[in-house]
Protein backbone atom coordinates (compact mmCIF):
# COMPACT_ATOMS: atom_id res chain seq x y z
CA UNK A 1 0.00 0.00 0.00
CA UNK A 2 1.16 3.17 -0.49
CA UNK A 3 1.36 5.78 2.04
CA UNK A 4 0.26 9.33 2.10
CA UNK A 5 2.57 11.57 3.44
CA UNK A 6 2.97 15.44 4.18
CA UNK A 7 5.02 17.42 5.36
CA UNK A 8 4.30 20.61 8.24
CA UNK A 9 7.07 23.25 7.65
CA UNK A 10 8.22 24.19 4.58
CA UNK A 11 12.02 25.76 6.08
CA UNK A 12 15.28 24.46 5.41
CA UNK A 13 15.54 20.80 6.71
CA UNK A 14 12.33 19.68 4.93
CA UNK A 15 14.71 19.84 2.02
CA UNK A 16 15.60 16.60 3.15
CA UNK A 17 11.96 15.11 3.93
CA UNK A 18 11.28 15.85 0.48
CA UNK A 19 14.31 14.59 -1.00
CA UNK A 20 13.03 11.30 1.00
CA UNK A 21 9.67 11.22 0.37
CA UNK A 22 10.11 11.38 -3.36
CA UNK A 23 12.67 8.31 -3.50
CA UNK A 24 10.31 5.77 -1.64
CA UNK A 25 9.03 3.28 -3.59
CA UNK A 26 5.52 2.64 -1.42
CA UNK A 27 4.84 7.20 -0.66
CA UNK A 28 3.56 9.66 -1.71
CA UNK A 29 3.74 13.42 -1.18
CA UNK A 30 0.17 14.41 -0.61
CA UNK A 31 0.05 17.61 1.42
CA UNK A 32 2.07 20.70 2.89
CA UNK A 33 1.88 23.12 5.69
CA UNK A 34 2.93 26.61 6.50
CA UNK A 35 1.54 29.63 8.12
CA UNK A 36 3.74 31.65 6.07
CA UNK A 37 2.55 32.52 2.26
CA UNK A 38 5.55 32.67 0.54
CA UNK A 39 7.13 29.34 2.05
CA UNK A 40 3.71 27.61 1.08
CA UNK A 41 3.03 29.13 -2.05
CA UNK A 42 6.62 27.84 -3.33
CA UNK A 43 6.06 24.56 -1.90
CA UNK A 44 2.47 23.82 -3.42
CA UNK A 45 4.34 25.12 -6.74
CA UNK A 46 7.16 22.95 -6.77
CA UNK A 47 5.61 19.78 -5.56
CA UNK A 48 1.96 20.17 -7.09
CA UNK A 49 0.09 18.90 -3.79
CA UNK A 50 -2.26 21.10 -2.18
CA UNK A 51 -1.35 23.61 0.73
CA UNK A 52 -2.64 24.74 4.14
CA UNK A 53 -1.71 27.04 6.60
CA UNK A 54 -2.50 25.09 9.98
CA UNK A 55 -1.95 21.52 10.47
CA UNK A 56 -4.99 20.16 11.78
CA UNK A 57 -6.80 21.24 8.40
CA UNK A 58 -4.56 19.54 6.54
CA UNK A 59 -4.81 16.60 8.04
CA UNK A 60 -8.95 16.67 7.93
CA UNK A 61 -8.75 17.17 4.65
CA UNK A 62 -5.78 15.55 3.07
CA UNK A 63 -5.98 12.62 5.71
CA UNK A 64 -2.07 11.63 5.11
CA UNK A 65 -0.75 8.38 6.86
CA UNK A 66 2.51 10.02 7.64
CA UNK A 67 3.48 13.91 8.98
CA UNK A 68 6.83 15.22 8.56
CA UNK A 69 7.17 17.82 11.47
CA UNK A 70 10.01 20.23 10.00
CA UNK A 71 8.97 23.18 12.33
CA UNK A 72 10.27 25.37 14.87
CA UNK A 73 11.41 23.51 18.24
CA UNK A 74 8.56 25.12 19.99
CA UNK A 75 5.55 23.47 17.65
CA UNK A 76 7.13 20.32 17.72
CA UNK A 77 5.07 18.64 20.50
CA UNK A 78 1.98 20.24 20.61
CA UNK A 79 1.39 19.41 16.42
CA UNK A 80 3.17 15.79 17.05
CA UNK A 81 0.25 15.63 19.88
CA UNK A 82 -2.43 16.21 17.50
CA UNK A 83 -0.95 13.98 15.06
CA UNK A 84 -0.72 10.66 17.13
CA UNK A 85 -4.19 11.77 18.50
CA UNK A 86 -5.99 11.70 15.45
CA UNK A 87 -4.08 8.31 14.06
CA UNK A 88 -1.66 9.87 12.26
CA UNK A 89 2.32 8.63 12.62
CA UNK A 90 4.91 11.25 12.79
CA UNK A 91 8.05 12.20 12.11
CA UNK A 92 9.28 14.88 13.97
CA UNK A 93 12.87 16.86 13.86
CA UNK A 94 14.81 17.14 16.88
CA UNK A 95 14.63 18.22 19.49
CA UNK A 96 11.44 16.81 20.74
CA UNK A 97 10.61 19.41 22.21
CA UNK A 98 11.63 22.86 23.48
CA UNK A 99 10.79 22.44 27.28
CA UNK A 100 10.81 19.44 29.62
CA UNK A 101 7.14 19.68 30.25
CA UNK A 102 6.23 19.46 26.38
CA UNK A 103 8.74 16.80 25.49
CA UNK A 104 6.60 14.67 28.54
CA UNK A 105 3.57 15.81 27.01
CA UNK A 106 5.10 14.25 23.49
CA UNK A 107 6.26 11.13 25.64
CA UNK A 108 2.76 10.36 27.10
CA UNK A 109 0.94 11.00 23.73
CA UNK A 110 3.31 8.24 22.01
CA UNK A 111 2.27 6.30 24.80
CA UNK A 112 -1.06 6.55 24.86
CA UNK A 113 -1.59 5.89 21.13
CA UNK A 114 -1.38 3.00 18.16
CA UNK A 115 0.16 5.49 15.53
CA UNK A 116 4.60 5.55 15.39
CA UNK A 117 6.67 8.31 15.73
CA UNK A 118 10.01 8.84 15.02
CA UNK A 119 12.48 11.59 16.27
CA UNK A 120 15.35 12.39 13.85
CA UNK A 121 18.69 11.72 15.27
CA UNK A 122 19.70 10.38 11.96
CA UNK A 123 23.21 10.32 12.50
CA UNK A 124 22.39 7.22 14.65
CA UNK A 125 22.13 5.73 10.65
CA UNK A 126 25.59 6.79 9.68
CA UNK A 127 27.56 3.93 8.69
CA UNK A 128 30.28 5.14 11.27
CA UNK A 129 27.91 5.16 14.30
CA UNK A 130 26.28 1.78 13.11
CA UNK A 131 29.77 0.63 13.31
CA UNK A 132 30.47 1.95 16.85
CA UNK A 133 27.39 0.50 18.66
CA UNK A 134 27.99 -2.83 16.88
CA UNK A 135 31.21 -3.07 18.10
CA UNK A 136 30.79 -1.41 21.40
CA UNK A 137 27.61 -4.15 21.76
CA UNK A 138 29.41 -7.30 21.22
CA UNK A 139 31.35 -6.60 24.37
CA UNK A 140 34.23 -7.40 22.63
CA UNK A 141 36.36 -4.85 23.23
CA UNK A 142 35.89 -4.63 26.74
CA UNK A 143 34.09 -2.21 29.49
CA UNK A 144 33.71 1.19 28.32
CA UNK A 145 36.31 3.34 30.49
CA UNK A 146 35.41 7.12 29.06
CA UNK A 147 34.37 9.45 25.97
CA UNK A 148 34.86 12.58 24.92
CA UNK A 149 33.02 14.83 21.49
CA UNK A 150 33.76 18.44 20.42
CA UNK A 151 31.41 20.18 18.16
CA UNK A 152 33.52 23.28 17.08
CA UNK A 153 31.44 25.22 14.08
CA UNK A 154 30.54 28.58 12.77
CA UNK A 155 27.07 30.60 12.91
CA UNK A 156 26.61 33.60 12.17
CA UNK A 157 24.13 36.42 13.26
CA UNK A 158 22.59 36.03 9.73
CA UNK A 159 21.78 32.75 10.62
CA UNK A 160 19.69 33.69 13.28
CA UNK A 161 18.42 36.98 11.70
CA UNK A 162 17.03 35.28 8.83
CA UNK A 163 14.84 32.49 11.47
CA UNK A 164 14.76 35.13 14.74
CA UNK A 165 12.63 31.91 16.67
CA UNK A 166 16.57 29.92 16.41
CA UNK A 167 17.97 32.75 18.72
CA UNK A 168 15.20 32.87 21.68
CA UNK A 169 13.82 30.72 24.28
CA UNK A 170 10.78 30.86 23.47
CA UNK A 171 11.34 29.79 20.28
CA UNK A 172 13.97 27.36 20.03
CA UNK A 173 14.09 26.27 24.05
CA UNK A 174 18.13 26.76 23.66
CA UNK A 175 20.47 27.89 21.25
CA UNK A 176 23.49 25.82 20.22
CA UNK A 177 23.12 22.84 22.64
CA UNK A 178 19.29 22.07 21.03
CA UNK A 179 20.29 22.92 17.57
CA UNK A 180 23.53 21.87 16.55
CA UNK A 181 25.43 20.21 19.05
CA UNK A 182 22.02 17.84 20.16
CA UNK A 183 23.14 15.28 17.56
CA UNK A 184 26.19 14.35 18.94
CA UNK A 185 24.93 14.48 22.58
CA UNK A 186 22.62 11.94 21.13
CA UNK A 187 25.35 10.05 19.99
CA UNK A 188 27.44 10.02 23.19
CA UNK A 189 24.69 8.91 25.64
CA UNK A 190 24.03 6.23 22.80
CA UNK A 191 27.72 5.01 22.35
CA UNK A 192 28.89 5.24 25.90
CA UNK A 193 25.54 4.98 27.93
CA UNK A 194 22.71 6.49 29.57
CA UNK A 195 24.13 9.67 31.46
CA UNK A 196 23.33 9.60 35.24
CA UNK A 197 24.72 13.15 36.13
CA UNK A 198 26.72 16.17 34.72
CA UNK A 199 27.90 19.31 35.75
CA UNK A 200 28.13 22.03 33.17
CA UNK A 201 28.00 25.37 31.86
CA UNK A 202 26.23 27.19 28.99
CA UNK A 203 26.90 30.41 27.88
CA UNK A 204 27.03 33.65 24.82
CA UNK A 205 30.78 33.96 24.04
CA UNK A 206 30.67 35.33 20.71
CA UNK A 207 27.11 36.24 19.34
CA UNK A 208 26.02 37.82 22.46
CA UNK A 209 24.14 41.25 20.35
CA UNK A 210 22.22 39.09 18.49
CA UNK A 211 20.69 36.01 20.43
CA UNK A 212 19.70 35.21 24.07
CA UNK A 213 20.85 32.00 24.19
CA UNK A 214 24.17 29.96 24.27
CA UNK A 215 26.86 29.50 21.61
CA UNK A 216 29.10 27.46 23.95
CA UNK A 217 28.85 24.79 25.98
CA UNK A 218 30.87 22.09 27.84
CA UNK A 219 30.19 19.37 30.42
CA UNK A 220 31.72 16.57 32.29
CA UNK A 221 29.01 13.56 32.27
CA UNK A 222 29.15 10.13 34.50
CA UNK A 223 27.32 7.12 32.78
CA UNK A 224 25.37 4.51 34.32
CA UNK A 225 28.22 2.06 33.60
CA UNK A 226 30.47 3.84 35.60
CA UNK A 227 32.25 6.10 32.12
CA UNK A 228 32.97 9.02 32.52
CA UNK A 229 32.51 11.39 29.06
CA UNK A 230 33.82 14.95 28.35
CA UNK A 231 32.10 17.39 25.47
CA UNK A 232 32.85 20.73 24.04
CA UNK A 233 31.09 22.47 21.53
CA UNK A 234 30.92 26.07 20.27
CA UNK A 235 29.47 27.98 17.41
CA UNK A 236 32.59 30.36 17.39
CA UNK A 237 34.75 28.47 15.63
CA UNK A 238 36.02 29.92 12.03
CA UNK A 239 34.58 27.28 9.95
CA UNK A 240 32.80 24.04 10.17
CA UNK A 241 35.13 21.47 11.52
CA UNK A 242 34.35 17.81 11.64
CA UNK A 243 32.63 16.50 14.65
CA UNK A 244 34.67 14.55 16.83
CA UNK A 245 33.48 11.65 18.88
CA UNK A 246 36.14 9.56 20.71
CA UNK A 247 35.08 6.30 22.92
CA UNK A 248 37.89 4.51 25.08
CA UNK A 249 37.40 1.28 26.21
CA UNK A 250 39.57 -1.64 27.72
CA UNK A 251 40.94 -3.06 24.34
CA UNK A 252 40.53 -0.45 21.76
CA UNK A 253 40.18 3.16 21.32
CA UNK A 254 37.06 4.53 18.77
CA UNK A 255 38.61 7.63 17.06
CA UNK A 256 35.43 9.41 14.79
CA UNK A 257 37.11 11.88 12.24
CA UNK A 258 34.45 11.83 9.10
CA UNK A 259 35.58 8.50 9.03
CA UNK A 260 35.95 5.82 12.27
CA UNK A 261 39.32 4.86 12.89
CA UNK A 262 39.50 1.68 15.70
CA UNK A 263 42.79 1.44 16.90
CA UNK A 264 42.98 -2.28 18.84
CA UNK A 265 45.34 -2.45 22.36
CA UNK A 266 47.46 -5.29 19.85
CA UNK A 267 48.35 -2.57 17.46
CA UNK A 268 45.91 -3.14 14.71
CA UNK A 269 43.83 -0.67 12.87
CA UNK A 270 40.32 -0.92 11.28
CA UNK A 271 38.82 2.17 9.24
CA UNK A 272 35.34 2.34 8.63
CA UNK A 273 34.81 5.17 5.82
CA UNK A 274 31.41 7.12 6.62
CA UNK A 275 29.13 7.33 3.18
CA UNK A 276 28.96 10.91 1.12
CA UNK A 277 25.73 12.94 0.97
CA UNK A 278 24.33 12.93 -2.54
CA UNK A 279 21.63 14.89 -0.89
CA UNK A 280 20.85 19.21 -1.28
CA UNK A 281 20.50 19.36 2.16
CA UNK A 282 23.95 21.04 4.41
CA UNK A 283 26.34 18.98 4.97
CA UNK A 284 26.13 19.33 8.45
CA UNK A 285 22.66 17.26 8.50
CA UNK A 286 24.49 14.70 7.81
CA UNK A 287 24.00 11.43 5.04
CA UNK A 288 21.15 9.74 7.24
CA UNK A 289 17.83 12.16 6.86
CA UNK A 290 16.58 9.37 3.84
CA UNK A 291 17.74 6.22 6.03
CA UNK A 292 16.09 6.62 9.24
CA UNK A 293 13.08 7.70 7.11
CA UNK A 294 12.93 4.86 4.43
CA UNK A 295 13.29 2.65 7.71
CA UNK A 296 10.10 4.46 9.51
CA UNK A 297 7.93 4.17 6.31
CA UNK A 298 9.26 0.34 6.11
CA UNK A 299 8.27 -0.21 10.10
CA UNK A 300 4.96 1.34 9.63
CA UNK A 301 3.12 -2.60 9.41
CA UNK A 302 5.12 -3.74 13.15
CA UNK A 303 3.82 -3.59 16.11
CA UNK A 304 6.43 -2.25 17.98
CA UNK A 305 7.39 1.46 18.49
CA UNK A 306 10.09 2.78 16.45
CA UNK A 307 13.23 2.41 17.97
CA UNK A 308 14.36 6.38 18.28
CA UNK A 309 11.14 7.03 20.24
CA UNK A 310 9.87 10.21 22.56
CA UNK A 311 11.31 8.47 25.34
CA UNK A 312 14.67 7.72 23.77
CA UNK A 313 14.74 11.34 22.48
CA UNK A 314 13.71 12.84 25.99
CA UNK A 315 17.38 11.79 27.58
CA UNK A 316 19.48 14.37 25.33
CA UNK A 317 16.55 16.91 26.41
CA UNK A 318 17.11 16.06 29.99
CA UNK A 319 20.42 16.55 29.81
CA UNK A 320 20.58 20.04 27.87
CA UNK A 321 17.94 21.14 30.41
CA UNK A 322 20.11 19.66 33.59
CA UNK A 323 22.98 22.04 31.57
CA UNK A 324 21.04 25.33 31.47
CA UNK A 325 19.42 24.75 35.01
CA UNK A 326 23.04 25.17 36.19
CA UNK A 327 23.59 27.82 33.90
CA UNK A 328 20.49 29.99 33.97
CA UNK A 329 19.05 29.77 37.64
CA UNK A 330 17.21 32.72 37.22
CA UNK A 331 15.70 31.59 33.84
CA UNK A 332 13.56 28.64 35.44
CA UNK A 333 10.59 29.23 33.13
CA UNK A 334 12.57 28.86 29.51
CA UNK A 335 14.09 25.97 31.29
CA UNK A 336 11.73 24.18 32.92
Amino acid sequence: MTARAAVIGCGDVSSVHFEAIAKLDDAVLAGVCDPDPQRLAAAVETFGVPGFSDHLSLIEQIRPDVVHICTPHNQHASIAADCLERGVNVIVEKPLAHTLAEGRRLVAAAEANHAKIAVCFQNRYNATSQAMHQLLATGDLGAVVGASATVMWQRTADYYRNRPWRGTWEGGGGGLLMNQAIHTLDLLQWLAGDITAVSGNASTRFLGGDIEVEDTAEFVAEHASGARSAFYATLANPYNAPVTLDVVTEKAVLNLRGDLTVTYADGRVDVVPERRSASGGRDYWGVSHELLIADFYARLGEAEPFWISPAEAEKSLRIIKDIYRQSYPDRVESVS
